[in-house]
């Protein structure tokens, strides 16, 4: 009877712990919302091993509430995940924490968290968040969704201060034959004999980002 008691207790508690929302994300959220809009420059580069495409410019606009969006003249491009680097979409719908300890990039220490949707209203499966707690801001996100797959976002910052990245590499996997980005554009081109060899199809989209107007 103890035994099962103290095995009730220990259950109990986990559950507890695991129910609370990690008090440095809230930190982190909280210094995100103080950005009620900005805009942008971009350059970016996309790294397919199968697709060739010169390096392209574009704007970012993004408002609270709002998805973020990639404009350009010469090109468009709509991949349906994973450049949202607001992380705005994680916060839409209630969720738990689960505390994963500590790692070490770079010389810093990351504190790991996993965030795992409470409703499945949500598309996110579940979120795996790398945090400078000291910087106040989120270093890396491994995001796994129902329905769309999964990417990483890696975040890198100009200045100790600053909460929007100025350089963004987003990593995501190409399921099949179908790529998960609808772009045209001069100089564009594609090795399908190339793409259908590959067994694993991966890519990278990498943004420098310039000329930051930021509205609190």
């Amino acid at each position: 009877m103890i035994k099962t008691l103290f095995i009730f207790l220990l259950f109990a508690t986990q559950l507890a712990s695991a129910q609370q929302v990690d008090q440095d994300l809230m930190r982190i959220k909280k210094r995100m919302d103080s950005v009620k809009q900005f805009s942008a420059s971009l350059i970016l580069e996309l790294d397919v091993p199968f697709i060739k495409m010169p390096t392209k410019t574009a704007k970012i606009n993004y408002a609270v509430g709002k998805k973020m969006v990639f404009s350009s003249k010469d090109f468009v491009m709509l991949p349906k995940r994973g450049l949202d680097f607001s992380l705005s979409e994680i916060f839409r719908y209630p969720f738990i924490t689960v505390d994963r300890g500590t790692e070490k990039r770079n010389g810093r220490s990351l504190k790991v968290i996993n965030i795992i949707p409470t409703t499945n209203q949500s598309d996110l499966a579940l979120a795996t968040l790398y945090m400078d707690t000291k910087a106040v801001r989120i270093v890396q996100s491994e995001i796994n969704t129902r329905k769309e797959g999964s990417y990483t976002l890696l975040m890198n910052y100009a200045q100790l201060k600053d909460i929007l990245p100025n350089n963004v590499e987003a990593t995501f996997a190409i399921e099949k034959l179908k790529i998960p980005l609808n772009f045209m554009g001069k100089g564009t081109t594609i090795d399908r004999k190339k793409m259908r060899s590959m067994e694993t199809k991966t890519g990278k989209i990498k943004m420098q980002i310039n000329d930051y107007l930021i509205k609190y």
